[in-house]
């Protein structure tokens, strides 16, 4: 029932991102058919998972995310239709790591954003080393994944000429 629901799920993702945002995918040509791959992408917005999911032309792709998305329901129903490996921040369960390896020895896909929160960079955050101990342990392709985009604008943005004379550089 999941596999359809993702299919499903995926379907309108992809619309929704190529109509509303009017995404524009590069290099999908340079990721294997086949093998594991971790895909190692930059977190800018909430819509980067959906549409790493819905771009990167593997159907056996797995998301790390923090457990904290599961407080919300439907987003926890979407977690089991993808088949998220839900971590614990902050925690020593290894159980994570154990299905995400397991998930890349199988010879599937993981994406992980080493951010570790949206604009972790940004926000002075180092990124986590997730990335280098799946690829060191499993001998997976990395994949960088570029994210640009998909931001929040802020209502409260004035444009340059509507600036006040107080906010302009002396």
């Amino acid at each position: 029932m999941y596999k359809v629901l993702r299919v499903i799920c995926n379907f309108f993702i992809f619309i929704y991102c190529k109509i509303v945002y009017r995404a524009k995918i590069v290099g999908t040509e340079n990721i294997p058919k086949t093998g594991a791959i971790i895909f190692c992408a930059n977190h800018k917005s909430f819509l980067d998972p959906p549409l790493l999911e819905v771009t990167c032309k593997r159907k056996d792709v797995r998301f790390v995310a923090k457990e904290e998305l599961t407080k919300n329901k439907f987003l926890a129903f979407l977690g089991k239709v993808f088949d998220v490996i839900l971590v614990k921040r902050n925690d020593k369960d290894f159980g994570p790591m154990k299905e995400s390896l397991k998930t890349l020895k199988e010879g599937k896909c993981l994406a992980i954003f080493p951010e570790g929160t949206r604009n972790g960079i940004k926000k002075g955050l180092k990124p986590k080393t997730g990335v280098a101990y799946f690829a060191l342990n499993s001998n997976a392709t990395v994949i960088p994944v570029g994210i640009k985009g998909g931001e929040k604008r802020s209502r409260h943005r004035q444009s340059p000429h509507r600036q006040s004379r107080n906010n302009l550089p002396s």
